[in-house]
């Protein structure tokens, strides 16, 4: 066995492959960059060494910064984790040069699968079902429309060696067609340096379904059963489960077989996935390989009960499966949210900087964290916006659902934007619960976008009686103030409280219970609750009427900031005369930037499309943003003169700074 191993990544999947290699008593070298230097996977790392600058180009994508790496701490083998250098076969040959052994498949599997017109031809030979379309190169815009026109739309363009949605786009029209091949070309360079863009048949009301395999250098080959992820923004996976809500027993063996039967023609070795589209009637269709370890990998481990890291660790050693077909089940349900720094009430876009407060529910038997990031760290604009993947696991998959809502609530994050609110609108839908999922399942549910109106909203009651169990509290508290005038506010306990909970007004009584709480009577209702809960705490559980609950709790300045569910609320509890006063305090209304065009998101300001005093048209490209190496395109709302332009082609922007200034209407 390895004695010790280097992790060419950063960030959770650093982290996580650092946990299993600890666990087998192997020590670990971390790389960093220059914007990584005190992260998480560093600090728990037995070795660091520091490979270049923050761009990822720069860094982690560099062969011979990690060769040099490599050399100088004695790494017996890399395991890549997934992006960067994961599925790069030259990278595997260098490796194999240097006599380091690669915790991954060999260059074969690499770059057939790596190829997505490869791979398809593969999977044909294998006798593995295929999606129809061209898997030959696109020679230009023209040649793409015309394949199309061939296929019948809608169609899927896709880049050769793409992934995680970048270089990929749907069209529906000739219009779409062409739009769609000049950007999936553009983002296919910017991301991988290849401009090949292939087509294939668009599946509607698809379902994308992954199995996970694992093999040996032996020629054993195992399937470890599937996962669900057909939730998905943008072709970005949100929420995975095992099993899937859908498959039959008999399409799920189908799957599998044919799965083993990819890795077999490519002669497979380590873990990996083979994706499927399945459609309604569960015809299936083989999508690609990811010859990595993939992002969601938690959900196959906490059903079949196989670390895959570290079995990925014995097959580089030469060890062979243990594992037999008929050993693997399926026990109980899990389901992963990917919780990301971004705000899902301004499109979802990326939120960068400190993590203030970071606490990340208690992981036990039925909830898991990975993570890269701790309290007072940074999210990084270079990488991406991960934040954790928040696992949960239980008997079914209502149990699985209701720990994973659970798990959400006791997820506190302040400093950044997180989708945490979105997640769980998400698994309040009726379409999930039914397991009714398919990879429009977004784009269906939130057509017009997401805000906060699309949380679901509870019964404000028992937040009413949570800032009315707390004030309480700070009224008692204020009593014991030593030094008091007779008849002053702090020796005087108020029992009836009007509360204002965001723009809803309440009248409650609040008395002490013979046993260890408090009834609050509100409207008539009357809610008994009990909690544990001290001063200062971010987290306040409670048991409200047999029910338990959390709510995260921020104090303001005349209030709490109270968070539950998804949804958040500020509530006021006053006195009588005090809400009086607070109907009288004027709206500050905040200022008019309607004449700006302000960037969304920090990025880089690719390119400007207008001049100043250029007269432009609704619809109008005025400037691309790119941030997580996606394009952005900014277009005008309405028909505008340009008065002035901000910023710089080719500089970096912050959230909300100004690019261009529209003339007046007057």
């Amino acid at each position: 066995m390895f004695d010790k191993i280097l992790i060419a990544n950063r960030g959770e999947i650093a982290c996580r492959v650092i946990k299993s290699a600890r666990k087998m008593g192997i020590k670990t070298v971390a790389v960093y960059s220059d914007a990584d230097k005190d992260a998480l996977h560093v600090e728990m790392a037995d070795e660091a060494v520091n490979i270049g600058p923050a761009p990822s180009a720069q860094s982690y994508l560099v062969m011979d910064n990690i060769l040099k790496a490599i050399k100088e701490t004695g790494a017996q083998a890399v395991h890549p984790g997934y992006g960067f250098l994961s599925e790069n076969a030259a990278f595997f040959d260098a490796l194999d040069a240097a006599g380091v052994e690669f915790i991954g498949p060999e260059t074969l599997a690499i770059k057939a699968m790596g190829d997505k017109i490869e791979s398809k031809l593969l999977a044909q030979k294998a006798g593995v079902s295929t999606v129809p379309g061209y898997t030959e190169v696109i020679k230009d815009t023209d040649h793409a429309v015309e394949i199309a026109n061939k296929i019948g739309y809608p169609v899927m363009l896709k880049a050769s060696a793409g992934g995680g949605g970048k270089g990929m786009r749907v069209a529906f029209n000739e219009a779409e067609c062409r739009d769609g091949f000049e950007r999936a070309t553009s983002e296919a360079v910017s991301s991988f340096g290849d401009d090949r863009v292939f087509i294939e048949k668009f599946i509607e009301e698809p379902r994308h379904i992954e199995i996970q395999i694992l093999a040996d250098k032996h020629g054993n080959t195992v399937y470890l059963q599937e996962r669900e992820c057909s939730i998905q923004r943008r072709h970005q996976k949100v929420i995975e489960e095992a099993p899937s809500p859908f498959l039959t027993a008999e399409t799920r063996k189908k799957m599998g077989e044919e799965a083993v039967a990819l890795a077999k023609a490519v002669n497979y070795r380590s873990a990996g996935t083979v994706e499927f589209i399945v459609d309604k009637d569960q015809n299936f269709y083989f999508l690609e390989m990811n010859t990595r370890l993939q992002v969601e990998h938690p959900v196959t481990e906490l059903i079949t009960g196989v670390d895959l890291v570290e079995w990925m660790i014995k097959i580089a050693d030469g060890q062979e499966l243990t594992l037999k077909q008929e050993d693997i089940g399926i026990n109980g349900w899990s389901m992963e949210s990917r919780v990301y720094a971004e705000d899902p009430f301004r499109n979802f876009l990326p939120s960068t900087g400190r993590l203030i407060k970071y606490r990340p529910p208690v992981e036990s038997d039925t909830v898991r964290v990975d993570t890269g990031v701790y309290e007072g760290g940074e999210i990084s604009m270079y990488y991406d916006p991960m934040i954790a993947k928040l696992v949960t696991w239980g008997k079914d998959r209502e149990e699985c659902t209701e720990n994973m809502k659970r798990a959400l609530d006791e997820y506190y994050i302040r400093g950044v934007g997180h989708n945490i609110s979105f997640l769980n609108a998400v698994m309040s839908k009726q379409r999930f619960i039914d397991g009714n999922l398919t990879t429009n399942f977004i784009a269906e549910e939130y057509p017009d976008g997401f805000d906060a109106s699309m949380v679901p909203q509870k019964d404000p009651k028992n937040l009413v009686a949570v800032a009315c169990f707390m004030k309480r509290m700070e009224a008692e508290r204020e009593t014991m103030i030593s030094g008091q005038m007779e008849g002053s506010r702090g020796r005087q306990i108020a029992d009836e409280w009007v509360v204002q909970y965001n723009d809803e007004k309440f009248n409650a009584t609040v008395t002490p219970n013979e046993t260890d709480g408090y009834d609050v009577d509100i409207d008539g209702t009357t809610l008994h609750i009990r909690s544990a809960w001290t001063f200062g705490e971010p987290l306040f559980f409670a048991d409200i009427n047999g029910t338990e609950i959390c709510v995260q709790v921020d104090k303001e300045a005349t209030g709490y900031s109270l968070f539950h569910a998804g949804a958040q609320a500020s509530v006021k509890v006053l006195t009588a005369r005090q809400a009086e006063l607070n109907d009288l305090m004027p709206f500050k209304a905040p200022p008019d930037m309607s004449a700006f065009l302000l960037s969304p998101m920090p990025g880089l300001l690719l390119s400007v499309a207008i001049e100043e005093g250029q007269e432009v048209k609704a619809g109008e490209v005025l400037c691309i943003i790119e941030a997580m190496k996606m394009e952005n395109i900014m277009r005008a709302e309405k028909d505008v003169v340009i008065k002035k332009i901000h910023a710089a082609e080719g500089g970096s922007l912050m959230v909300d700074e100004k690019i261009i200034e529209f003339a007046s209407d007057d």
